[in-house]
């Protein structure tokens, strides 16, 4: 599966410790970040990521992926403070249309990442089909 990575500058450190903590669950997909996001990521846990470019630009690139229906599941941490300023309403509007999981918070991303293991997304592959 495709999984996107996308942390605030805020929640960079969160997104690192999730990946680290999740290693094993991540490293059976295919993960694709924002630049910063990306290189923490692979450097912490020596896993590869297909990073994209940094800040607002890595977020449109990934944003045109959900649009085509490209990622079977989103983490997005975001800071609240910098939600109007990036494209996470966009994201959800998104991933709504093309029924594409996402998580906002780590509670949420905990969840997903559990049911990713049992394996409760794999009805995403029909999807895409």
């Amino acid at each position: 599966m495709n999984i996107a990575l996308i942390a605030h500058d805020n929640k960079k450190e969160l997104m690192e410790a999730f990946c680290i903590a999740y290693k094993y669950i991540l490293s059976k997909h295919k993960l694709f970040a924002t630049g910063r996001t990306g290189a923490i990521i692979s450097e912490a846990c020596g896993q590869e990521v297909f990073t994209l470019d940094y800040g607002h630009l890595g977020e449109e690139q990934i944003i045109a992926r959900v649009a085509y229906n490209e990622m079977d599941l989103v983490l997005y941490f975001a800071d609240p403070d910098e939600i109007d300023n990036s494209g996470l309403i966009e994201l959800l509007a998104l991933c709504d249309r093309n029924n594409i999981p996402i998580a906002t918070n780590l509670a949420t991303a905990e969840v997903l990442i559990n049911g990713l293991q049992r394996g409760d997304f794999e009805w995403r592959e029909l999807v895409k089909k």
